[in-house]
């Protein structure tokens, strides 16, 4: 089936006759299917196959040729006494590539029982022999020009009047095949936008919209214009040939904030890097959006045929691996091209392991939660814990969340093991309070997917109500990254979670963007210092000291209460009690340590404050 005729962006589109479309004629005379194929080529029609339709050809048979010839319209010829016409045209119905083809049926003789079943088959119409060719003709262009019509509505992404995924897999696929057939390489390349997500919650759906037809405007303009339907008539014909040495690039739309690039003909794969360094670089520049000034950067993953995929599914996977490992690794001087390569496919499947595995993890109560002491500096006592989640995996043993935390974002699995790591870190909580045990307030650490869904601040109501725990008592831990990748979203969830009691700790602060915004924006009590600051910072001078002393004095100016990482030498923590930081937490007092380690900590609390 010859891909449709969507424009790129900026082209209109053509709902006309096109005179490259591919018709089958299907009938079981030679002799009739040659006469019409010789009045088609009278009409204009040059892309014409007979189709031997007799009894002796099995339906599978007829069926596989047809999906091998991919026509825009058949041509069947209704016989007397033989039901193989009607039967092939049920199963194209039943076909789901096949049931978008229309066929118009033909009748030598007048079977009115045979006209009424084509029709109710859904054949586009039904006409009697002997054809009169000034009708037919128009019958054709008519057909023809529906079937343009609905193609230009399937395979066009609403938002942006690009190609969608579906009509850039067609493509791809006749791409493939001409390479095959005549030796030459293509490439396609997956672009993703970085952080898209945060810059749409800001602009609003309607904005966004906008704002994607400015990114697909802008990638259409670092690629060669192409001529859709030239590239669409690729057969054995001349004309067919040049179109498919035509080096040219079509742009798609994939996922929300993904496109598709194909380059049908490349003469080498560096000639694919530079195509998407151009369209990285062009990325770079500001976006005009209503007034707004917009700043996106993005990834390419680049997957060349016929080396790394001999079908479509193959190729555009492997082309969205490679962006995925771009995506993955976001540094500002990571390069934002990669090419699928075998080593990757290697990471990606050991990835895909771990995901299996992790499935398994949940399911077979293979988590368990250790517990990193909180001290209070000014006392020296125990002041508090941070659930963190580990993986007693059954032949690779104790495993820590770098391990898996990755994965489990990239697929969802992050919410289960999130919901898990919060009900057991409260159950956990009221256990020891079951023990007579003082209260000890416990951090969980939520990630972005967690506060994208909704139902976060009723799991925790939930959980708390259950257990009797008081909210005040447990402290859940956001990034940066987490509250930008939500947006608005994030304030009303986070709203709702404080109504609960519920503390709010900024995690890793001074490793992102570290936004005065979010301080003031969202109803924070708790900032935690990264431990890459801590570390340097023993000597009280050098500028991760200067860095540490302006973050505790703004935290404190903001009524925040102030934790440090990492703590590993008494010099961190006479720095760090100089500039009154409220409490540590670090290998100096403990690893993390199971449950009941920390009841041993609190029984031993207990006792000294009882003796005092």
């Amino acid at each position: 089936m010859t891909p449709p005729s969507v424009p790129c962006a900026g082209q209109a589109a053509s709902t006309g006759h096109r005179p490259g479309s591919r018709i089958v004629v299907a009938d079981d005379e030679p002799l009739a299917a040659a006469e019409l194929v010789e009045l088609l080529h009278s009409l204009g029609y040059g892309q014409v196959t007979a189709l031997d339709v007799n009894e002796g050809r099995s339906a599978e048979i007829v069926l596989t040729a047809l999906r091998n010839e991919r026509p825009d319209l058949v041509l069947l010829e209704l016989t007397p006494h033989s039901p193989a016409a009607l039967a092939l045209l049920a199963a194209m119905q039943a076909d789901r590539l096949l049931r978008q083809v229309p066929v118009i049926a033909t009748q030598a003789e007048d079977l009115p029982a045979d006209r009424l079943r084509a029709l109710q088959l859904q054949a586009a119409d039904v006409l009697p022999k002997p054809l009169e060719p000034a009708e037919f003709a128009l019958r054709l262009r008519n057909v023809l020009r529906l079937k343009d019509r609905h193609d230009q509505l399937a395979f066009t992404d609403g938002s942006t009047g690009l190609p969608n995924r579906e009509w850039s897999l067609r493509r791809l696929d006749e791409a493939i095949r001409a390479s095959r057939r005549h030796g030459h390489t293509g490439a396609v390349l997956q672009v993703g936008l970085d952080r898209f997500k945060p810059v749409i919650d800001a602009l609003g759906i309607t904005l966004g919209d906008e704002l994607l037809r400015e990114v697909g405007l802008r990638l259409s303009t670092c690629v060669r214009d192409t001529d859709l339907v030239s590239h669409e008539a690729l057969g054995d014909s001349a004309d067919a040939q040049r179109a498919e040495s035509d080096p040219s690039a079509q742009v798609a739309r994939g996922d929300s904030d993904e496109f598709t690039v194909l380059l049908p003909q490349i003469v080498r794969p560096d000639h694919a890097s530079v195509v998407a360094q151009r369209i990285a670089e062009a990325m770079r520049a500001p976006l005009q959006v209503a007034g707004h000034e917009v700043f996106l950067s993005c990834r390419v993953g680049i997957a060349v045929f016929p080396g790394d995929g001999l079908d479509k599914d193959t190729v555009l996977e492997r082309a969205i691996l490679a962006m995925r490992h771009g995506q993955a690794d976001a540094s500002p001087a990571a390069n934002p091209v990669r090419f699928y390569s075998q080593a990757l496919h290697g990471r990606f499947t050991s990835r895909l392991a771990v995901e299996r595995e992790l499935h398994h993890a949940l399911e077979r109560g293979e988590l368990q939660l250790l517990y990193q002491p909180k001290v209070d500096i000014a006392h020296g006592r125990l002041c508090g814990a941070e659930a963190l989640v580990r993986w007693q995996h059954p032949l690779r043993g104790r495993l820590g969340p770098a391990a898996f935390i990755e994965v489990a974002e990239e697929t969802g699995l992050i919410v289960p093991l999130g919901a898990w790591v919060l009900r057991e870190a409260i159950r956990q909580m009221a256990a020891w309070r079951r023990l007579g045990l003082p209260p000890l307030p416990v951090a969980v650490n939520v990630s972005s997917y967690q506060l994208r869904r909704p139902g976060l601040a009723d799991t925790v109501r939930d959980n708390l109500r259950e257990t009797g725990v008081d909210g005040s008592q447990l402290c859940l831990e956001l990034t940066e990254s987490a509250i930008m990748d939500t947006g608005s979203s994030a304030a009303d969830t986070l709203a709702a979670v404080k109504q609960l009691g519920v503390h709010l700790a900024l995690d890793d602060f001074g490793t992102g963007y570290s936004s005065l915004s979010y301080l003031r924006r969202f109803p924070l009590d708790e900032l935690k210092i990264d431990r890459s600051f801590v570390a340097e910072c023993a000597s009280g001078t050098g500028s991760a000291a200067v860095i540490t002393r302006a973050i505790i004095a703004m935290a404190h100016g903001l009524g925040l209460r102030v934790v440090a990482e990492g703590i590993e030498t008494e010099q961190q923590l006479d720095f760090l009690r100089r500039q009154h930081c409220d409490q540590y937490q670090g290998f100096l007092y403990s690893p993390p340590v199971a449950a009941a380690e920390i009841e041993e900590m609190l029984h031993r609390s207990n006792s000294i404050a009882a003796a005092a």
